[in-house]
């Protein structure tokens, strides 16, 4: 029997962790090799697990061996509109580390009304809405085909014993009979995803899905186990951390380069990338989804197996005009750098980039944002620093971002300039001793 991994594949010390970091890396091209070890039978739901043919499938493992469970993937969640009831949900995702035994978290925090998910599927994408062959497996929660979640609640699925690769176009099918007013979910996905009318999720063929989305509904995270010394690394940022700009289907938000240098790299133990980014977002203020302060723990600390928490937050509050100072971020960061330090994660700043050119742009903001990043260079609060102001600023003008990395707004990206940010890490910096 063939694991999924293989058939979803295409493709030192710790570092100072007090030092700026301008040097842009070379570019590594991404390897995926799925991870085999899995948890000892024993620790699995005693319910029967589907078989799946010799062309595609989890793989059941019995090697047994110490695991923990690691985040392979996050989507950070907010209010979305009015969810209809009997409807089916086809949500396309990419995972970052492999592992087995597969979990998946349904979350209702922003709903005022309770959910009820009939069924839930996990397989591999083929193309479009159509999933590999054999791949499509049920999910279950404490052993029931069906659960429902109270608003503002959480629920984690029962694991699904086999083996998924690094790299991976996952796939969770969603059959949602109870659901409305407000749903949760994240609006920016940068992928399609697709939906259709009543009871289609065990379902492998594209033809019912007629619909499609580009956002994710109510899953939020995906989660493998894999060996102890493996841990994740959760972005905590807005729009550019999102992927605004980038090339949608393609996997180029930052993260995701971030993520294939990181399964790339020799003897690193940090495996896993959970984009923890919300378009629009603030340190300070709720507006695009709570503020960073208030979703740091669901969106990042909650999640199983991280080890370093990566900030990249603040444009959105000094170009909104709203009066924020320099002693403001100041304070948020520190309260977000003591939160984690106390869950024991390691915390990465990074500095603010140049917006000259966008329309919010002005010269008090910019005085605002050159004093955050002094402060973000040397104050020593974070464990470490990734300069990306120095990485994609024009070295003719200083306050606006190269032509080359700039999407066209002045404050985006393009793909170019995601993946000098993502060069721009020195792997080192996310290894985590605390």
């Amino acid at each position: 029997m063939v694991d999924l991994g293989r058939l979803a594949s295409r493709g030192g010390h710790p570092g100072s962790w007090r030092r700026p970091l301008a040097a842009v890396s070379a570019l590594v091209t991404a390897v995926c090799v799925p991870l085999t070890a899995s948890t000892a039978a024993q620790a699995r739901p005693a319910a029967t697990q589907t078989q799946v043919s010799e062309q595609a499938g989890l793989a059941a493992d019995h090697t047994g061996g110490q695991r923990h469970s690691v985040i392979t993937w996050g989507a950070s969640a907010d209010r979305q509109g009015a969810g209809p009831a009997d409807r089916s949900y086809r949500l396309v995702v990419r995972t970052s580390v492999g592992g087995t035994d597969l979990r998946i978290r349904l979350t209702n925090a922003f709903g005022d009304h309770p959910v009820t998910f009939d069924s839930a599927y996990a397989g591999l994408q083929r193309q479009g809405a159509e999933l590999v062959r054999g791949s499509n497996r049920r999910l279950t929660f404490g052993g029931q085909r069906s659960v429902t979640v109270a608003a503002g609640g959480t629920v984690l699925s029962d694991p699904l014993a086999g083996t998924l690769a690094a790299q991976s176009n996952l796939v969770v099918s969603l059959y949602v009979t109870g659901a409305e007013g407000p749903t949760t979910g994240h609006g920016m996905a940068m992928q399609t995803s697709y939906a259709t009318a009543g009871n289609h999720a065990a379902e492998e063929g594209a033809t019912n899905w007629t619909d499609p989305t580009s956002s994710w509904y109510w899953l939020d995270a995906v989660s493998v186990e894999t060996s102890p010394t493996i841990s994740s690394v959760a972005i905590l940022g807005d729009s550019i951390t999102d992927g605004w700009a980038s090339t949608s289907e393609e996997n180029r938000r930052w993260p995701d380069y971030l993520s294939r240098r990181l399964q790339a790299a020799p003897g690193n133990t940090v495996k896993g990338v959970a984009n923890a980014g919300i378009s629009g977002n603030k340190v300070l203020a709720d507006d695009a989804g709570e503020a960073a302060l208030r979703r740091l723990d669901r969106d990042v600390l909650s999640q199983p197996g991280v080890s370093t928490v990566f900030v990249l937050e603040g444009v959105n509050d000094i170009k909104a005009h709203t009066g924020v100072t320099v002693d403001d971020l100041v304070a948020g960061y520190r309260q977000i750098v003591d939160r984690a330090h106390t869950a024991g994660k390691c915390v990465v700043g990074a500095t603010v980039m140049p917006y000259k050119g966008w329309y919010e742009y002005d010269a008090a903001g910019e005085a605002v944002r050159q004093g955050v990043n002094d402060w973000i260079r040397h104050s020593g609060t974070f464990d470490a620093v990734v300069d990306f102001d120095r990485v994609v600023r024009s070295p003719y003008d200083p306050q606006a971002m190269l032509p080359f990395f700039d999407s066209g707004d002045h404050l985006h990206p393009n793909d170019k300039g995601m993946q000098a940010m993502a060069d721009a890490v020195d792997l080192s910096v996310l290894r985590c001793d605390r």
